[in-house]
């Protein structure tokens, strides 16, 4: 039986990630990136897919866990009837050859473990020549791909696997490691994994003690940073958008997606999570990587691109996966890569400015590139597009679509403005505000009281919620109270957010998945804009009871099962998880940074009522 999703933990050395099981089974690792081949996906098939369990052979045994203090080492205790003993899992970081190490501590009295090793290259299909060597290591070769495992206890193999039983006594510790490396080069030297444990964790206790955050959601907050830390592919920094491809969004169902790539629409919200809480240089790199993902002709843009800026990102399916508790297809790449979505221009353009008010580079850096694209969206910006949620039913006139186009040439402005860029700014005025003018024009239903999901339409989508935020109405406008009131009356199931009524939309997919958790912090942090504090503070902590047991979040909900869906963890939960921790405390409010207190188009000053707290 499948482990649930908020079972899993994720350790990481800021270039791939392993999902580590609550019973001590890492079941999905992509080798040597992030978004490579899988070498264990029994997370999407079974353990003859491929998996490193190392676990009390007591089928009793009490299993707690957590990450050690400020760190990605996750800890796993076994207590038996026997005696106690932990797994301790780690990545060392930023390491040449990426490197899995696994170290069992006895703790008191004895407690016989067992470890079952089985690599499955190429996403759980290709089972690799395993040999001995020399020196008493195993490596598995097939192809391109070579692992090397090294281990204290001796390994057998048996029916295509690697096995070994072994006990740990109080003060004996057991090692094992795995190495990666291309199959033609000459192999990785044997070395002692206990020697890279402490700076293992220097690195992320270095790291964590940058952080600025205070107040009683700091370590929540941590967390989520050490999490989109590990998710940051540090040769290019770009920030994956999941560490997994599709678990999903419905347990059963078809909407499963490959999420293993950067998005555009992350851009803004990474930036101001990071500069809030200290992490100018992590900011700096993914406002580099941004800029030079979507270099080259405006017409290509594109709303996601590769970890290393790669744009060919080509869906395909894979049939000998059954997918996580029998949900197919699983997928990986993404179709979604060449639709046309016009919101990504408001949060490149945003996330420009917003970077030259922090500082992050000169103040015409980028300035060339941004009035090629404005240009570009000029031309464009009236069209059908495919929307935020990437339906894949055709393009309409989405309302979120046209604010943020209205965005891109807001922070146009404002940074030809507060910078003295040169441009053409009062023809760029009158095109905002011909934006402004249509949207509150064919976007607003006047008898519901709300803006819809698209023109035309009787619906309302969760991508609503950011309209004060983008500053395009004040939160007090009682336009935008009354969309709150419509999302609430009929997106809200106990308490959280949908992203949309997949009922309702004729997205080209079955309907059904769970509640959208960034959504539900966007509310959060609408209810602040408006005043409702107490209302923000409980969406908030009813949040905050939905990360599992280390800290953890997806990117949805189950209420009915009461259970976490979708891929894990989720970056932009966690931008979301951040940001609203932000707008609650005194670490700079990021719906203030982005609406700012200059005149919108509506002429009206944009300005949150609420205190901080």
């Amino acid at each position: 039986m499948s482990l649930l999703i908020e079972d899993y933990a994720m350790i990481g050395d800021c270039e791939t990630a392993a999902l580590v099981g609550r019973n001590g089974s890492i079941d999905w690792l992509c080798l040597p990136r992030f978004d490579s081949e899988a070498s264990f996906a029994a997370l999407l098939g079974d353990e003859n897919n491929g998996r490193w369990q190392i676990a009390a052979t007591d089928p009793k045994a009490e299993i707690t866990r957590r990450y050690r203090p400020n760190t990605l080492i996750l800890e796993t205790r076994f207590k038996t009837k026997t005696g106690v003993a932990t797994l301790i899992d780690f990545m060392y970081p930023c390491e040449k050859h990426p490197h899995v190490m696994r170290l069992v501590v006895g703790e008191k009295g004895t407690v016989e473990f067992e470890s079952e090793f089985v690599v499955r290259f190429g996403y759980g299909e290709s089972v690799p020549w395993v040999t001995s060597m020399p020196d008493g290591r195993l490596r598995a070769i097939a192809g391109p791909s070579r692992i090397v495992l090294q281990s204290s206890v001796p390994m057998r193999g048996e029916n295509l696997r690697t096995r070994g039983k072994f006990s740990v006594k109080q003060g004996q510790t057991e090692s094992f490691a795995l190495t990666y490396s291309e199959s033609w080069i000459p192999e990785p030297v044997e070395f002692a994994p206990e020697s890279l444990l402490e700076g293992t964790e220097k690195f992320w206790k270095d790291w964590t003690s940058k952080c600025t955050i205070k107040g009683p959601y700091a370590e929540i907050v941590k967390r989520s940073l050490i999490t989109l830390k590990a998710m940051t592919y540090e040769p290019t920094g770009g920030v994956v958008a999941a560490a997994t491809t599709s678990l999903p969004e419905q347990i059963g169902g078809p909407r499963n997606w490959d999420y293993r790539f950067c998005w555009v629409r992350d851009a803004t919200l990474t930036l101001l999570a990071l500069m809030n809480t200290g992490y100018y240089d992590e900011a700096r790199s993914w406002r580099e990587w941004l800029l030079r993902a979507v270099a080259g002709n405006p017409r290509q843009m594109q709303i996601m691109y590769g970890i290393a800026g790669e744009r060919r990102l080509y869906e395909v399916e894979l049939p000998w996966l059954k997918g996580y508790e029998n949900s197919t297809p699983v997928r990986i790449g993404n179709a979604a890569h060449d639709q046309v979505q016009l919101d990504v221009f408001g949060e490149l353009m945003d996330a420009i400015h917003q970077a030259r008010k922090g500082g992050l580079a000169p103040e015409k850096s980028g300035w060339a590139l941004q009035r090629a694209f404005i240009e570009q969206l000029e031309e464009i910006w009236h069209q059908p597009d495919d929307g935020i949620w990437e339906v894949r039913s055709g393009p309409e006139q989405f309302v979120y679509s046209k604010v943020m186009a209205w965005v891109a040439f807001d922070r146009t402005i404002r940074s030809a403005e507060r910078f003295k860029l040169d441009g053409p700014i009062e023809h760029w005025r009158k095109t905002r505000d011909t934006i402004h003018k249509q949207v509150c024009e064919e976007g607003y239903n006047s008898e519901l009281n709300s803006f819809m999901r698209s023109y035309g339409a009787k619906e309302v989508d969760a991508s609503l919620l950011l309209i004060p935020a983008m500053g395009f109405l004040p939160a007090t406008d009682p336009r935008v109270v009354g969309t709150v009131a419509q999302v609430e009356k009929t997106l809200m199931k106990d308490g959280l957010v949908l992203r949309y009524d997949t009922s309702k939309a004729n997205d080209g997919l079955p309907p059904g998945e769970g509640m959208f958790l960034a959504c539900s912090f966007w509310l959060v942090d609408a209810y602040l804009m408006m005043g409702r504090e107490t209302d923000a503070v409980e969406l908030f902590e009813r949040l905050l009871g939905l990360c599992n047991d280390v800290g953890l979040l997806s990117e949805e909900y189950d209420t009915e099962a009461k259970r976490l869906c979708g891929n894990f963890p989720q970056a932009f939960s966690h931008l979301a998880l951040v940001n609203s921790a932000c707008n609650l405390g005194r670490n700079g409010r990021p719906v203030d940074q982005r609406c700012d207190t200059e005149e919108t188009a509506a002429g009206k000053k944009v300005t949150a009522t609420a205190e901080t707290t």
